[in-house]
């Protein structure tokens, strides 16, 4: 599911496909490992990124006891997901350009991508799903009963996940058989049009939940309106302000949860094994790329999780701001 070393140099009437080529996956006791050519040094570059933000995101979860919230387990999730995404475009790398790729090889990047799309893919619905109870269930949400059903939700996730992934590996591939390839080789189209199908399944479902959070946020700021008479001239202005500010954020954030993962989707459905190996590279760069956009939309706009970070990198000068500014906190 990976572009390859031919930078984009195929031949499309030739039928052969950029992702997995399978002329490389034979081995010869002559084989030569291609030069390095921009698009290697790319997913090198793009891969250590990806993994090395999304492992300060798990690093920094997992080391502070008082970030156990399920928002909190849901962030860990999806950097989980996301770094095993980056681990993936990493080994492919090593496997195109430092040693000679062989059948496994190919299948383990590939099953281990499937394992990380649909992880950080389930992910994302789970913290849609969170924002809803939250801000439906205030009172009660965060509960250490929420925290266990967060957790028994993930385990399933990632149960799920890893059992998708294992499709390429157990034989749900096309390595002996190449008319039954898919669009990104070696899966086969039954098993990518399944996968498709799925990944559109859940980018509806968390559409609707942040249709939902919309309508309940609407509700809140109607609430807020009929008791405007009872605030101050500013704390109404501070409260329309920060209501703008979140429905922006909330386009920004669906617009490029629906780029990154609609392309994909609709043409690992459409695509064939015949269609020009550009299309599946214009369509898997963008759900690859969200691995890098997760951490700052997500994680990194989270104040606690920024907190812990200011603190770790500047721990005198953050600690001495806090002890002037806020002192009830200490």
């Amino acid at each position: 599911m990976i572009l390859n070393a031919s930078d984009l140099g195929w031949d499309e009437s030739s039928g052969s496909d950029p992702f997995f080529p399978l002329d490389k996956l034979e081995s010869s006791p002559e084989y030569e490992v291609p030069p390095l050519t921009v698009w290697g040094v790319a997913l090198c570059i793009s891969g250590t990124l990806i993994a090395t933000e999304n492992a300060i995101v798990v690093t920094t979860i997992l080391a502070t006891p008082s970030l156990r919230a399920p928002v909190f387990l849901l962030l860990a999730s999806l950097g989980l997901a996301d770094l095993l995404a980056g681990v993936a475009l990493i080994l492919h790398f090593l496997f195109l350009f430092c040693v000679e790729p062989s059948d496994w090889s190919e299948l383990i990047t590939s099953g281990l991508l499937v394992t990380s799309l649909t992880a950080s893919l389930c992910s994302l619905m789970g913290v849609a799903l969170d924002r809803y109870l939250s801000l439906s269930n205030a009172l009660t949400y965060g509960s250490s009963q929420s925290r266990n059903r967060a957790a028994i939700l993930l385990l399933l996730v990632w149960v799920g996940a890893c059992i998708i992934g294992a499709g390429p590996a157990m034989g749900w591939h096309c390595l002996g058989m190449p008319n039954s390839c898919s669009v990104a080789r070696p899966l086969t189209r039954t098993y990518l049009s399944l996968l498709c199908g799925g990944f559109l399944v859940v980018v509806m479902i968390t559409l609707q939940l942040y249709a939902g959070i919309c309508r309940v946020a609407r509700r809140h700021a109607h609430a807020i309106a009929t008791q405007r008479h009872f605030l101050p001239a500013n704390h109404s202005y501070a409260s329309k302000h920060s209501s703008g500010r979140g429905f922006s954020r909330l386009i920004l954030v669906l617009s490029v949860f629906v780029g990154c993962w609609m392309p994909f989707s609709l043409w690992g459905l459409l695509g064939d094994a015949s269609s020009p190996p550009l299309y599946t590279y214009a369509t898997l760069v963008p759900a690859a790329g969200s691995s890098l956009l997760n951490p700052i939309l997500y994680s990194l706009r989270n104040k606690d999780i920024r907190k812990v970070l200011l603190q770790a990198c500047c721990p005198h000068r953050y600690t001495q701001n806090t002890h002037t500014n806020y002192p009830a906190d200490v």
